[in-house]
């Protein structure tokens, strides 16, 4: 998953500096790496939640 962040991450910087900030090609890049963070602090506070019967100290 990190390496998918980093690729959009990557490609939406090229396709900002090449088409500007405020166009479509890039906010749609924006909100697929958006997409793809959401997903992993998803997942990351799946592993690192304590168990359902325990409360957090």
């Amino acid at each position: 998953m990190v390496n998918e962040i980093e690729a959009k991450r990557k490609d939406l910087i090229d396709t900002a500096r090449l088409y500007g900030l405020n166009a479509k090609a890039t906010i749609a890049c924006s909100q697929e790496l958006d997409e793809l963070l959401l997903k992993e602090i998803k997942l990351q506070s799946k592993y690192s939640a304590p168990p359902q019967n325990q409360k957090a100290r």
